[in-house]
């Protein structure tokens, strides 16, 4: 689905001359402080306020994020994970460190619940 949204908005806008998909009305590169505004604006439209209150996804890059703790949640090997998020695996679990302790915390109830069996 989010393939076939690209593919629409190329067809209906095209791209930039040096290949960029998004781009200002005049063709330049978009400010930064714009991204920061249309994230706000999609969160509000999208999220209920107590979703909102609790700011999931509160910038564009959270979703990168999001990604990666998907990725390792799902048993996928922390090296590849690494490589295809570019990054050393260190740098992956230095910023991963939320999910890791999660993923510590499942562990240890799991542990718990069986030792109570």
């Amino acid at each position: 689905m989010l393939v076939q949204m690209l593919r629409d908005h190329i067809q209906r806008f095209g791209v930039a001359p040096d290949g960029r998909v998004f781009r200002n009305g005049a063709g330049d590169y978009i400010d930064a402080a714009a991204y920061g505004i249309t994230w706000a604006r999609a969160r509000e439209a999208v999220l209920t306020l107590d979703e909102h209150a609790l700011e999931p996804a509160k910038r564009p890059y959270d979703l990168r994020h999001a990604g990666i703790s998907f990725w390792l949640a799902s048993d996928a090997d922390p090296a590849e994970c690494a490589r295809r998020a570019g990054q050393s695996i260190q740098l992956l679990f230095r910023y991963c460190a939320k999910f890791l302790a999660e993923a510590r915390n499942h562990a240890n109830r799991l542990i718990d619940e069986s030792m109570r069996r």
